[in-house]
């Protein structure tokens, strides 16, 4: 029988500001292909052998190395892995991908890049040290030194990530003049951080976590379309164009035959509530 399995870990409270979920991943399948909705970055270390490859919502087709960064996305995005798989990663906040990576994530939006090339040789004994240990915990424990490490670099972006997060949060349709307001920033000085960190403008950011927000409700809420509409879309043709945009199905395919990545990821990451900020487990 067929086995895909998707664990979930909270960060401890030192590296909540950096790193969304750690996650294992595991299918026993001679090759797997599904869709991920857009997300935040990620770091991930795949532990077995075999080829991977990513279809990004802008047409880029490219080759993952085992051990890779993949920039923030901006839609759905294929994924086709030579099977069985096996790999441990994590979402990198905003401020996580400023201390780790440190370029501006609009040049990587969409884009997979080897992350011995951005984090040094270092991840390689992370990822040995990791292929020697089954339990996301102890994933977690090998993993956690070396992002302590990098994070100590740059510190100063904590802040902002988290006023326009809870800007995100707070309304099914944020309004980039209430984020302008509560920061004390120019309009201007908005885009600009958050295409740096977010890899996208404001404006993209909150259609982006909309589309989610309301996906989420369709699978793990049980809610219909009809209910959804209601949450900061203009009428049900916006909805199905927003959703499928970001999520890569309309709201019908949504609610009745979500993806099996979009299921376990909605359902997981909704059980964790009470854990873990708002733009983590509604989206």
């Amino acid at each position: 029988m067929e086995k895909v399995e998707l664990e979930y870990d909270v960060p401890s409270s030192a590296m909540s500001d950096y790193v969304t979920l750690f996650y294992r991943f595991r299918a026993e399948v001679p090759f797997f292909e599904d869709t991920e909705r857009a997300d935040h970055a990620q770091l991930r270390f795949r532990l077995t052998p075999g080829k991977a490859e990513y279809t990004f919502a802008n047409g880029n087709v490219l080759s993952a190395p085992p051990l890779h960064v993949i920039g923030p996305t901006s839609g759905p995005m294929q994924v086709r892995v030579d099977g069985p798989v096996r790999v441990f990663g994590m979402g990198l906040t905003p401020a996580g991908w400023a201390a780790l990576i440190g370029t501006d994530a609009s040049s990587m939006l969409n884009r997979v890049v080897g992350a011995r090339e951005l984090l040094g040789d270092e991840i390689i004994a992370v990822a040995r040290a990791l292929a020697t240990v089954r339990d996301i915990k102890s994933m977690v424990a090998i993993v956690e030194p070396l992002l302590l490490d990098l994070a100590q670099r740059e510190k100063s972006h904590a802040e902002f990530v988290r006023l326009v997060d809870a800007w995100l949060a707070d309304s099914p349709s944020p309004d980039v003049e209430q984020l302008v307001a509560a920061s004390g920033l120019s309009a201007r000085q908005i885009e600009r951080k958050c295409k740096a960190l977010y890899g996208v403008p404001p404006k993209f950011l909150a259609r982006k976590y909309r589309a989610l927000r309301a996906a989420v409700a369709l699978v793990a809420e049980g809610a219909t379309p009809a209910e959804v509409v209601e949450r900061g879309f203009y009428d049900q043709s916006h909805l199905i164009r927003e959703i499928k945009q970001f999520t890569g199905l309309t709201p019908g395919q949504m609610h009745d035959h979500p993806g099996l990545l979009a299921q376990l990821t909605m359902n997981q990451r909704t059980a964790l509530k009470a854990q873990v900020a708002p733009i983590i487990s509604d989206t």
